[in-house]
């Protein structure tokens, strides 16, 4: 059974959890990652669910915001690092759309030993991908598509599990109905969810262009989702921040609603 791993649920200004990112392990024990926040928590993220580099071959970067793409050079970083020294085996994909590219290129440039930076090319591959286009990834046949953001170019991505269930990252946006082919008739949604409703006037998510947590269950509700995970949230309530979405989320929305934690894995 394939497992969600949980390595940060917040948005990009949080100070207490970690931005969102995640990743899927098959029944491999390998995993497919997405995105990898802002920094380099994610290195301690990784370590306190024990997951390691050698178990990270393929890694989709979702757009060009800081708190999804800073994490990538820590990634390149260490893996580069596990390659030179012979630790790492195998090579390193990174999937994104073809603007990122060189975004990702640049950033580890700048910032990496030339030593680490050349691994880029010969052992770690930075691979476009267009909206529509599916590629065999691990054990699955995975479809990226444009969610048509207000923002920054941005892709999300569809797939069918082991089990036959149907996951989709919808990205850290409201869902654009140009998208329904790829989110309509998934077991699984992963959908942003910004605060509350009823906090939506000290939060501002729709000025930011994102969702409320009665939005996004609204949403899966009127597209029949059963499972539904909310992240990419403010921090100022994390303490209790599971129940208060919970509570609201259930009064639009009667399927498998999932509030999780920083370092929380999900069966699929």
């Amino acid at each position: 059974m394939e497992q969600l791993y949980v390595f940060g649920t917040g948005n990009a200004a949080v100070t207490r959890c970690y931005n969102t990112c995640f990743a899927i392990r098959n029944d491999s024990d390998q995993f497919f990652m997405v995105d990898a926040g802002g920094g380099n928590g994610i290195l301690r993220i990784l370590q306190d669910m024990q997951v390691s580099f050698d178990q990270i071959h393929h890694i989709f970067v979702t757009h060009e915001h800081t708190d999804h793409l800073l994490g990538i050079v820590w990634m390149v970083r260490f893996i580069a690092t596990g390659i030179r020294k012979g630790s790492y085996e195998g090579d390193l994909n990174i999937y994104c759309h073809s603007d990122l590219i060189s975004t990702i290129d640049t950033f580890c440039r700048l910032t990496l030993q030339d030593k680490l930076y050349r691994t880029i090319g010969e052992r770690i591959h930075l691979i476009a991908v267009s909206d529509g286009e599916s590629r065999h990834i691990l054990d699955y046949n995975m479809t990226f598509f444009d969610i048509h953001s207000t923002k920054a170019r941005q892709y999300g991505f569809t797939v069918f599990l082991s089990n036959g269930r149907r996951l989709t990252c919808a990205g850290d946006e409201p869902y654009n109905p140009l998208c329904r082919s790829y989110v309509e008739g998934s077991d699984w949604l992963l959908h942003e969810a910004f605060c509350l409703y009823g906090e939506r006037e000290h939060f501002q998510p729709y000025e930011k262009h994102h969702s409320t947590v009665r939005d996004a269950c609204e949403l899966a509700a009127e597209l029949h989702i059963p499972n539904l995970v909310l992240w990419h949230t403010e921090d100022k309530s994390i303490d209790h921040r599971k129940e208060l979405y919970l509570a609201e989320g259930r009064q639009y929305y009667t399927g498998n609603l999932y509030v999780p934690y920083d370092g929380e894995v999900l069966d699929l």
